[in-house]
């Protein structure tokens, strides 16, 4: 294991929260967390809704492929998260245990996945801070992006 903390999601298809919770801590924390997520069961392909609403809000997460849970990725991981899907861990002294209880993106539109993404991402917030990692600063939709308008003006002589 190395120096910086590790997180491992857990839902049992490894097809939606636990994928959008991965995707949200990757790109929050960037490498100075080590992130992993899988499932008991894995699905086929990752959720469309779920691939869909992270791509609204800059997080592809397209090329992502479901994984089997391991005792390895366990053991490897200073904190394991359920997804509120019933699936459990392995479990090892000295590791941090959380289930967070979200709705299952299966079969739902994109509609009725962003307000599952958006809680995810609140829960990752949390969970940085919790680890001490801070969030990278980064702008969550072109909307809330300050344009400058007018011209840039500049102290250097034409």
């Amino acid at each position: 294991m190395s120096d910086k903390p590790s997180v491992l999601f857990v839902c049992v298809h490894n097809a939606g929260r636990s994928q959008m919770a991965a995707a949200w801590l990757t790109h929050l924390a960037g490498d100075r967390v080590e992130v992993r997520s899988a499932g008991s069961n894995p699905g086929a392909s990752v959720n469309a809704a779920a691939v869909e609403a992270m791509a609204e809000v800059g997080i592809d997460i397209s090329a992502e492929v479901p994984k089997m849970l391991t005792v390895d990725a366990v053991k490897e991981s200073d904190v394991c998260i359920t997804m509120g899907c019933g699936d459990t861990c392995p479990v090892f002294p000295g590791k941090r245990y959380l289930d967070w209880t979200l709705d299952d993106p299966a079969g739902r539109t994109v509609d009725d996945v962003r307000p599952i993404r958006d809680e995810i991402e609140r829960r990752v917030r949390g969970l940085l801070g919790e680890l001490g990692v801070p969030a990278q600063h980064w702008p969550r939709t072109v909307n809330q992006i300050t344009v400058r308008r007018g011209p840039i003006k500049s102290d250097r002589a034409n």
